[in-house]
């Protein structure tokens, strides 16, 4: 995938994809219209002073000035060295490339630190199950296998009072998935529990899972999709909580726990994803406006984060083929020759 790096040392080529008619369009920047319209009037004289601005932009002297400042912090004007107290406007194609390798710095990292913040949770996760595996008194149970994680299920639907909330990531379930939680399920809605269960859209795509979900809906269990979904996990009551202790490795087994800290911060992770994601049986309609499905807006996200079509396939649980096939079309549409330059234009177009 192209680089920002490598885009901005083409200051010149961007600079053009930012125009519209002939005049800069910097509001994908991140500039607001009226720091916009004043740069633009700096590019057209470099001697105007602050009253030929508010003449030129038809703005008052304090929106001027806030407009200036916004130049300012984003290095897109300087202070004049000619003039003390005025501001000079740095040459776009200069402007940019400064811009794009600031946020390719602050994206790095921020990148490292989110890294550092995921190893020392599952840190954490680890050394609290290790810690507290063989104490019944603390609240948290280390499950190894998945024999051991399917009989502490079945006792959780048998103890569970008021409802259980689930979270199905990965796509398509496995039969042997499907086959486990059907008596489970159907249990706890003849107890009168209330069951929300969340998949990914892709499941819409998969007969096995899809009917499933179509039967637990008919028996009324609620089911929603999204794009994308928080990693695996089940609660219970609001009370306990069944998390994989390796999201990429299911098998390797499980920690339960009714830590209240952990419960509430992964029931708001579940409450946040549930109030994003659509019921079963509503239409995933494309956006009116740009004619994206959701997959491929979330595709165009993920790319434009900087991920590879491996690493999008799996955080939406679809086929490496099918984003490949998507973002190709997408670049078609947007009339792109680069990753960059679709997500360039996906920007103008208000799509992102």
């Amino acid at each position: 995938m192209t680089t920002l790096a490598s885009c901005a040392s083409n200051g010149c080529a961007i600079i053009r994809g930012l125009e519209r008619g002939g005049t800069l369009v910097l509001s994908v920047l991140g500039l607001s219209s009226t720091a916009e319209a004043v740069y633009t009037a700096m590019l057209a004289d470099s001697s105007a002073d602050l009253e030929a601005l508010i003449t030129a932009t038809e703005q008052d002297e304090r929106a001027v000035r806030a407009g200036l400042d916004e130049l300012a912090e984003l290095a897109f004007v300087r202070p004049s060295r000619d003039l003390p107290g005025a501001f000079r406007a740095i040459k776009p194609e200069v402007a940019l490339d400064l811009m794009m390798r600031r946020q390719e710095a602050e994206l790095a990292r921020k990148t490292q630190e989110l890294a550092a913040k995921k190893a020392a949770a599952a840190a954490a996760v680890a050394e609290y199950g290790r810690a507290s595996s063989g104490s019944p008194d603390s609240g948290t149970e280390r499950l190894i296998g998945l024999d051991a994680i399917g009989a502490k299920l079945e006792i959780l639907a048998k103890e569970a009072q008021s409802e259980c909330l689930s979270v199905m990531p990965g796509g398509a379930q496995s039969a042997a998935s499907l086959e486990d939680s059907r008596p489970l399920d159907l249990a706890a809605l003849e107890r009168g529990l209330d069951v929300q269960t969340l998949y990914q859209d892709s499941v819409r795509n998969d007969a096995p899972t899809y009917d499933y979900a179509r039967w637990l809906t008919d028996l009324g269990g609620q089911v929603r999709t999204a794009p994308l979904l928080p990693p695996r996990m089940i609660i219970v009551d609001r009370q306990t909580v069944l998390v994989p202790i390796d999201p990429a490795n299911t098998k390797a087994g499980a920690l339960c726990t009714s830590e209240q800290a952990i419960v509430a911060s992964l029931l708001a992770v579940y409450e946040q994803a549930w109030a994003s994601a659509v019921p079963l049986a509503a239409d995933r309609a494309r956006d009116v406006d740009s004619g994206l499905s959701a997959s491929e807006r979330e595709i165009l996200l993920l790319l434009a984060q900087g991920m590879t079509d491996e690493a999008a396939a799996k955080r939406l649980g679809l086929g490496l083929r099918t984003v490949s096939r998507q973002m190709a079309g997408l670049m078609e549409r947007l009339d792109a020759s680069s990753r960059f330059e679709a997500g360039l234009k996906a920007a103008q177009r208000g799509w992102l």
